[in-house]
């Protein structure tokens, strides 16, 4: 079994607790307008290397030291990493073994089977609300946000740790009454350790032009630091959880 990889972060401290190593995966079923990674999209991108299990995990067994005196551990990225979700259970299987702690992260637009199957080897997800709003989901990835909803329900229902992420796009996801209802919707899962509001930005845009892609975003500038925290208020209170601007 081999998974298509589009790169590797060692040292990371940025997608779970601790020191981690980070494994973006290759493809992604959404379209997100703001996306800073289109390289990603195609899972069969001539980009992409290939990783057998037992290679990966060579890689991965090099900073179990730092994992441990930090709390850290692996996460899958990418793109979507669920895709791949055959590739990723073996290796957390093999990381259980090795007393690593396993992650990822998903925007959870993925059938509910995937992400049960993967339930009883994971400490932690990473998980996406792209806009809590069905039509507005539609309108910037490409996709409606039911599987999401219950894929987060799901997670909490089997008792998994989950740290939510919200993209703040002016104008596309920082309305108040959204921001309300994703709050009252995270109340509810007992087990939301944390709620990451993260400004948008447009490192990527070179990426799209690259590919000859249309990036419609242009005209659109990263949120006033001040609003940020308006809405990370607004959020913690309604939430009970909380909520860090990143």
């Amino acid at each position: 079994m081999k998974g298509k990889i589009h790169s590797i972060d060692t040292f990371s401290t940025l997608d779970g607790p601790g020191i981690r190593t980070i494994v973006f995966m290759q493809g992604c079923p959404l379209r997100c307008k703001y996306c800073h990674n289109p390289d990603t999209w195609a899972v069969n991108s001539p980009n992409a290397q290939e990783y057998g299990v037992e290679e990966l995990m060579e890689i991965i067994l090099r900073n179990r030291p730092y994992y441990e005196a930090s709390g850290g551990g692996v996460t899958f990225s990418g793109g979507e990493p669920l895709l791949q979700h055959r590739f990723i259970k073996e290796i957390f299987k093999h990381c259980r073994k090795e007393n690593i702690s396993t992650a990822y992260d998903s925007s959870l637009y993925i059938s509910s089977r995937v992400v049960l199957s993967l339930v009883p080897f994971t400490n932690l997800v990473l998980a996406d609300i792209k806009q809590v709003n069905n039509e507005k989901s539609r309108l910037l990835t490409g996709a409606d946000n039911r599987l999401n909803i219950a894929n987060l329900k799901l997670l909490n229902e089997n008792k998994v740790p989950i740290w939510i992420r919200y993209v703040v796009l002016p104008g596309w996801t920082d309305a108040y009454e959204d921001l309300e209802k994703m709050a009252l919707f995270i109340r509810d899962l007992s087990y939301v350790e944390r709620v990451d509001l993260l400004p948008y930005h447009a490192l990527g845009s070179h990426k799209w032009k690259m590919l000859g892609l249309e990036y419609q975003l242009h005209e659109v500038e990263p949120p006033a630091f001040n609003h940020l925290q308006e809405l990370a208020q607004l959020v913690s209170s309604l939430s009970q959880c909380p909520v860090y601007v990143t």
